[in-house]
C-alpha cells in the first residue's frame, strides 16, 4: 500500500503535464503525424557532435567548475555581447545549467520567498507555475488575448501587481503562441517593472528563432540589466535538446545565490555537453541560420494554410509554434485534440494546458517536414469541415 502521507503536500497538489497525455496516446498509434513535440526536427550539427566525441577521447570526463567551463562561460559572454549587446562577467555572472528548465528552477528558488507572487503571462509554458509553487511562491497569472496576438499589454501588468509581487516571468518568443515582444513592447513593460521595483525572469530560449525583426533581450533595455535574469540555452536554436544544456546570465549577487543551489543539487552540467556547446557557439552560426530559414518557410506555410481552412491564426514572430483558434468547431481544446488524434491521426496540444487563456486554441509545432505539414493540414481541413458550426 502506498502511504500518501509520505508525499509532500506541495507536490501532491501539482498537476501532471497536460502535454504528456497526448504524446502517450499518439505513441501507441500507427500513422500519426505529430505537431505536438516542442523540439527541433534537426539533428545536432556534426561538428558539435564531433567536439563531444573528441572531449571523451581526450579524457575530459571529470567535473568542471560548478558554474561551468570558464572557456564556455567566456564564449557565452561574447555571444551575449555580440548578439544582444549585453555585457556579463564570465567569472561571476554566468552559470552553465542542466537545460534552461534547471536555470528557471534555481532562479526562482534563489529569489522568491514563501508567499511572494510571481506573475506568469498566459498562455505559458507548462512548468512555470509548478516551479513557482515548488519555490514556495504564489503563481499569479495574467491572461493575454488573441486579439492582441497574445502580447502582454502594459495596463494588464500594472493592474496585476500587488504589494506581494516579487517578479514577472516573460517568455519571448513565447511557447506556445510564438508571440515575440519587440523592443518598444519591452520598453513599455520595463517602465512598469522599474516603477514597482520588480525582478524579471526572462526566458529567451527561442531568441535564435526570431523571424521578422531582430531579437531584443530584456536585459538590453535601459536600466533593466540589474533587475533581469536571462535564461537561455542550446536546446532550440542549436538543436541540442537531448544534451540538456542551458545557461543563466544575471547580476553577480543573484548569480551567486543561484550558484549555491546549483552546487548542492547538480554540482555541474555534463562535461561532454559543455565541450559540444563550446563548438556550437564558436562555429555553429551557419547551421542556426539554415534552421531559422527553414522554420520561417514552414511558419509562413502553416499560418496561411490554417487561415485558409478557417482557423484564425496570428503570425508568430518566433519559436516554432502556431496557435490557431478552433472556436468555429464549438469543441473545447481537449475535445478537439482528442477527436483529431483518434479520427485523423494528427497530434496537437490542447491550448488549455497552457492556462485558461489558451482554451479555444491548439498548439501546433511546425518543427517537422514540409511533407508532414502538408498532410497534417489536409487532415485538419477535413476534420474542420466535419465539425465546424454553421
Amino acid at each position: 500500500m502506498i502511504k500518501t502521507s509520505f508525499i509532500s503536500k506541495t507536490v501532491s497538489e501539482l498537476k501532471p503535464s497536460g502535454i504528456r497525455r497526448f504524446f502517450d496516446l499518439a505513441a501507441n498509434m500507427e500513422g500519426v503525424i505529430s505537431l505536438g513535440v516542442g523540439e527541433p526536427d534537426f539533428v545536432t550539427s556534426w561538428s558539435v557532435r564531433e567536439a563531444a566525441i573528441l572531449s571523451l577521447e581526450q579524457g575530459h570526463t571529470s567535473y568542471t567548475a560548478n558554474a561551468g567551463l570558464l572557456e564556455l562561460r567566456r564564449e557565452i559572454a561574447d555571444y551575449m555581447h555580440k548578439s544582444f549587446e549585453v555585457t556579463y562577467n564570465p567569472a561571476d555572472e554566468i552559470i552553465v545549467t542542466v537545460g534552461a528548465s534547471q536555470a528557471i528552477d534555481i532562479a526562482l528558488r534563489a529569489t522568491v520567498s514563501p508567499g511572494e507572487e510571481v506573475l506568469i503571462v498566459e498562455p505559458s509554458f507548462v512548468s512555470y507555475a509548478p516551479l513557482v509553487m515548488l519555490a514556495g511562491g504564489i503563481a499569479k497569472t495574467i491572461q493575454t488575448a488573441n486579439e492582441n496576438e497574445f502580447k502582454l499589454m502594459p495596463q494588464q501588468l500594472e493592474e496585476a501587481i500587488t504589494p506581494n509581487t516579487k517578479a514577472i516571468m516573460l517568455c519571448s518568443p513565447n511557447n506556445p503562441t510564438g508571440t515575440q515582444l519587440g523592443k518598444e513592447d519591452l520598453i513599455k513593460l520595463s517602465q512598469i517593472v522599474k516603477k514597482h521595483d520588480l525582478l524579471v525572469i526572462s526566458d529567451e530560449i527561442y531568441s535564435e528563432l526570431a523571424y521578422d525583426e531582430s531579437y531584443t533581450s530584456m536585459a538590453a533595455i535601459e536600466e533593466m540589466r540589474e533587475r533581469t535574469i536571462v535564461i537561455n540555452g542550446f536546446s532550440k536554436g542549436f538543436a541540442m535538446t537531448g544534451w540538456r544544456l542551458g545557461f543563466v546570465c544575471a547580476p553577480a549577487d543573484i548569480a551567486s545565490a543561484m550558484l549555491k543551489i546549483h552546487q548542492y543539487t547538480m554540482m555541474c552540467a555534463s562535461t561532454m555537453a559543455q565541450y559540444a556547446a563550446l563548438e556550437a557557439l564558436k562555429n555553429g552560426g551557419s547551421d542556426v541560420e539554415e534552421m531559422r530559414s527553414s522554420y520561417r518557410r514552414r511558419r509562413n506555410y502553416i499560418v496561411k494554410s490554417f487561415n485558409e481552412i478557417g482557423l484564425d491564426c496570428h503570425t508568430p514572430g518566433g519559436a516554432f509554434y502556431a496557435f490557431p483558434s478552433i472556436r468555429l468547431t464549438g469543441l473545447s481544446s481537449e475535445e478537439f485534440a482528442e477527436k483529431l488524434l483518434m479520427e485523423e491521426k494528427v497530434a496537437v496540444v490542447p491550448g488549455n494546458v497552457f492556462g485558461d487563456s489558451g482554451e479555444g486554441h491548439i498548439r501546433c509545432s511546425y518543427a517537422t517536414s514540409m511533407d508532414q505539414l502538408q498532410e497534417a493540414v489536409k487532415r485538419i481541413g477535413r476534420f474542420i469541415e466535419k465539425y465546424k458550426v454553421e
